[in-house]
């Protein structure tokens, strides 16, 4: 494994145990919910300001162990947890594990953490069943993209947050099978209509599964969605839309406002 991703696999390791000790310290000292409520509970209003203020902070951060990393799975992870640990000590907040699927599990909250390079906007999700790409993935996104140099003099690493959007669950659906489908909707498509354009864009579903799905897009057409998402083992999901958004829209939240450069 080269040197540098060993090093923020290390990182990782670091973050994930200063949050791990101080709960058990906490627990140990029969502490934890003097502290827990001492701590404000976040909101979503207070999760979108916090990720300015660590798009602004990270910015201008010199990362000695992203050097020369080019894998971008390894980049977000680190920031992820990063982000995760600069929630934690502040705020009254549940972390999630991997097998819960979720950053940010809580009912209140729900949200995933994506991280992004602007050379490539997209990132994978579990399929949990083709409902998701028709009325979103049942979860809020919080979006970070970055642009990442390398100092060769420095031997460390910048990343320019570009972009970061908070995007509410109920817009987290596919663009295109949307907008779509509310048109068809709109023209009194009725069920066999629906199917056969389930059919033709190969939602990942049985016939049964399909006329439901088709008579649940009638009774309740789904909310314009603003992701792209490819059906494969998982979604995969492009951000490329979000990242672009210019006009205001119900449900997305522009943190940091890209700008195209020349």
């Amino acid at each position: 494994m080269p040197t540098a991703q060993k090093n923020a696999q290390i990182m990782v390791i670091k973050i994930r145990i200063s949050i791990t000790k101080e709960y058990q310290n906490n627990i140990k000292n029969n502490t934890v919910f003097v502290i827990m409520n001492t701590k404000e509970r976040l909101t979503i209003a207070k999760l979108i300001e916090e990720a300015q203020h660590f798009c602004v902070g990270q910015s201008g951060f010199q990362h000695k162990e992203l050097f020369g990393i080019t894998d971008g799975k390894a980049v977000g992870t680190l920031i992820e947890h990063k982000f995760q640990k600069h929630l934690h000590d502040k705020y009254e907040v549940l972390i999630g594990s991997s097998a819960s699927g979720v950053d940010l599990p809580s009912l209140d909250i729900l949200t995933d953490i994506k991280v992004i390079s602007i050379k490539q906007p997209q990132s994978s999700c579990p399929f949990k069943d083709a409902k998701q790409k028709i009325f979103g993935l049942g979860y809020n996104l919080l979006v970070f993209v970055y642009d990442k140099k390398d100092d060769q003099e420095t031997k460390t690493a910048t990343l320019d947050f570009v972009s970061c959007t908070f995007v509410s669950k109920e817009r987290t659906a596919d663009y295109t099978t949307t907008f779509r489908l509310r048109e068809m909707v709109k023209d009194k498509a009725n069920e066999a209509d629906i199917i056969a354009y389930l059919q033709d864009k190969h939602i990942p579903a049985d016939d049964i599964t399909l006329s439901k799905l088709a008579e649940q897009i009638l009774q309740n057409p789904p909310t314009q969605g603003y992701l792209t998402i490819s059906n494969a083992l998982q979604w995969r999901l492009q951000y490329q839309r979000i990242v672009s958004l210019s006009e205001d829209v119900v449900g997305i939240s522009k943190i940091i406002n890209y700008t195209k450069t020349e």
